[in-house]
């Protein structure tokens, strides 16, 4: 691949039953393929059916890769990316479980690396925003300060 290729990934941060995640992940996936260099590609936390986060040291302390094959191919899509865009719902003022258990199985793979956010729910899903950039700075992640906040998630239609 051509290094000059900016390679964004954008993660659908839910995997409940009548999400709005993935909808939201393609809408904006489409928005930045449009600009040239780029190169995006959704990672829908469905195909990684990752255990909750229960090794015996933490991802900053590893040593060796974690055997479990989904984890292994969501470090591998994280590692290979050179910014995101995470679309996270907003629950009980934080971001999905399932997004944070699939944060929490890798860490240096994340380093130096822009993040964006789309988030929805209550309050357009500000807090849930609020939750992750806490999160982002532990990983050494550039937050972007600006973020997009969608009221309740019913703006696309159902497909």
């Amino acid at each position: 691949m051509d290094t000059s290729t900016l390679q964004i990934k954008v993660i659908a941060g839910s995997t409940r039953e009548g999400r709005f995640s993935d909808r939201a992940a393609h809408w904006i996936a489409g928005v930045i393929e449009k600009q040239p260099g780029v190169l995006v590609e959704v990672l829908d936390l469905r195909d990684y059916d990752m255990p909750f986060f229960d090794a015996p040291a933490p991802p900053s302390m590893k040593s060796v890769p974690y055997a479990h094959p989904a984890v292994a191919a969501w470090t591998q899509k994280i590692k290979e990316a050179d910014a995101f865009v995470m679309v996270t719902p907003e629950y009980n003022h934080a971001t999905s479980g399932v997004l944070k258990n699939a944060i929490d199985w890798v860490y240096e793979e994340w380093h130096n690396k822009p993040v964006a956010f789309v988030s929805y729910g209550s309050a357009g899903g500000a807090r849930a925003v609020e939750n992750l950039r806490l999160i982002a700075g532990e990983l050494q992640m550039a937050d972007i300060r600006n973020a997009v906040l969608i009221p309740g998630g019913t703006v696309f239609p159902r497909t």
